[in-house]
């Protein structure tokens, strides 16, 4: 029953559009959150509010470097949300076209 409870509660996370294409972004690499913010075309107070709700249901994991705050997956855990994320468009080549890197 707890791991209906667990997988009930990651399945509201990605029932949000902003939240899964922040996975979808998270798929293709590590990014840094102004990396999410250009490339969701949002606020970082936004991105920051769902990617504060990702991390506190364990879907992401948060690093710091220097001033900088750095998003990843964290599903090596959750074969479910990995088969999902498997039929994810792919976001590489938005990832790839970005001109700019805030965080460098």
């Amino acid at each position: 029953m707890e791991q209906i409870n667990e997988m009930s509660e990651s399945f509201k996370m990605l029932g949000d559009k902003t939240r899964l294409t922040i996975m979808a972004l998270l798929k293709e690499r590590t990014l840094c959150v102004c990396d999410i913010v250009d490339l969701l075309e949002t606020s970082q107070p936004n991105a920051s509010q769902h990617l504060r709700k990702l991390k506190s249901a364990g879907l992401v994991n948060e690093t710091r470097k220097g001033q900088w705050v750095y998003y990843s997956l964290n599903i090596d855990d959750k074969p479910y949300i990995q088969t999902i994320l498997e039929y994810i468009p792919s976001l590489k080549l938005k990832i790839d076209q970005k001109k700019n890197d805030c965080c460098e």
